[in-house]
């Protein structure tokens, strides 16, 4: 029994050792926290025309044309910040006998596109032609760009050219937009 009790009493002082080793807590009616945020340069794209058609309407030969529209999302950094909105062709028209991005068959024959991008955005400049190798522009922001919290409009007008030498049937290219900011 006595052994028991010493064991007991053992516990018992550890119990003790431990609660009066705690914190001492304060309680009130209120409290308060700070909140700490650290706001990046970000940019986000939603490309709302899955799939474009290009169309040649008017003269015999002429052009095929439509246009891709998107929105987009950007914030850069308040003094050295920048963005861009580019594009690629990743996977060129199929199948083959038609128009081709990277191996047209007449030298000449090009997929070209103008820009469209609200402020604060800037359009790329004139027309440009379209690549399988490398990403071309389509907008560009500045340092402190910030868009509308509901996005910005863009759009891209795309024009290729009419060659008699396509084999007639439906082709499909693929174009992945990309963006970013700084």
């Amino acid at each position: 029994m006595k052994h028991k009790s010493i064991v007991l009493l053992s516990i018992a002082a550890m119990m003790l050792l431990f609660v009066s080793a705690a914190p001492c807590q304060t309680f009130g009616s209120s409290g308060n926290t700070n909140l700490n945020v650290t706001v990046e340069a970000e940019a986000s794209l939603y490309v709302s025309t899955a799939n474009t058609a290009l169309t040649s309407t008017g003269t015999l030969f002429s052009d095929y044309t439509g246009t891709t529209n998107f929105m987009y999302k950007i914030r850069t950094s308040k003094t050295s910040g920048a963005g861009n909105i580019q594009l690629k062709v990743t996977t060129d028209f199929s199948p083959s006998g038609g128009p081709s991005v990277a191996n047209p068959p007449t030298a000449g024959d090009a997929l070209t596109y103008s820009c469209t991008v609200s402020s604060p955005g800037t359009p790329c400049s004139g027309t440009q032609t379209a690549s399988t190798t490398s990403n071309t522009p389509v907008g560009s922001f500045g340092a402190n760009a910030r868009s509308a919290r509901e996005g910005n409009s863009g759009s891209v007008a795309w024009t290729l050219t009419n060659d008699p030498l396509y084999e007639t049937g439906s082709y499909s290219a693929v174009v992945t937009f990309t963006v970013s900011a700084t």
